[in-house]
């Protein structure tokens, strides 16, 4: 993951649940809607093979990552499918520790400001708050009064509605999945209305 790239459009989308014969689908998707980082949670079925087809079609044109990553065993996982960055629902500290000796961008979970120190102090590339939605843009406010240095991944409630004020908040990028990548449309191949969501995402938080 090139950082700075990503924190030109510092939005990542999170895909859990799908299928292989969606890769296609969806690359074509993103690309064709701006999108340029999204994750593939590794409780997904066969995710490194997912990883791997999804970075194989979109190439360049997509940074593929890997999420739900909570040992070593599924960090190696990810890693050896070729993806470039690693996010966490909350922080397991010897895959931290392992991606900081790698060097690859990792995006540890926290919520409350005693786990966003920790996890900051650990390693965290940007501390994933989770879920978000919650306590919303306010509380991002509010945490970065203290922790003003400590670079904050807004995810959950992420919507073309909210990602603006996330973003004014002190959130420095965004993660949505869910609420864009709605099970019921992913079943029924719906990417065009997938597509303009995220068009509008996007053009909501630039």
């Amino acid at each position: 993951m090139n950082l700075k790239s990503f924190k030109k459009l510092p939005v990542m989308g999170i895909l859990r649940g799908i299928k292989k014969d969606a890769v296609s689908g969806l690359v074509e998707t993103m690309t064709g809607s701006g999108l340029r980082t999204v994750e593939i949670a590794m409780n997904t079925k066969a995710a490194p093979e997912l990883i791997k087809a999804m970075r194989k079609k979109a190439g360049s044109q997509l940074t593929v990552g890997a999420g739900t990553v909570l040992t070593l065993e599924s960090l190696k996982k990810a890693l050896d499918a070729g993806a470039s960055f690693i996010v966490l629902p909350v922080l397991a500290d010897e895959v931290v520790a392992a991606c900081r000796k790698r060097k690859i961008p990792v995006f540890p979970g926290a919520f409350t400001p005693q786990e966003i120190y920790r996890a900051w102090q650990a390693g965290a590339t940007m501390v994933k708050v989770f879920p978000a939605k919650f306590f919303g843009p306010a509380y991002f406010k509010e945490i970065k009064g203290p922790f003003n240095d400590i670079e904050l991944l807004a995810c959950g409630g992420i919507t073309p509605e909210t990602v603006r004020e996330f973003l004014s908040s002190g959130a420095s990028a965004v993660a949505f999945g869910a609420s864009i990548f709605k099970k019921e449309w992913l079943k029924a191949r719906d990417y065009t209305r997938i597509g303009e969501c995220i068009k509008n995402l996007l053009k909501a938080s630039a």
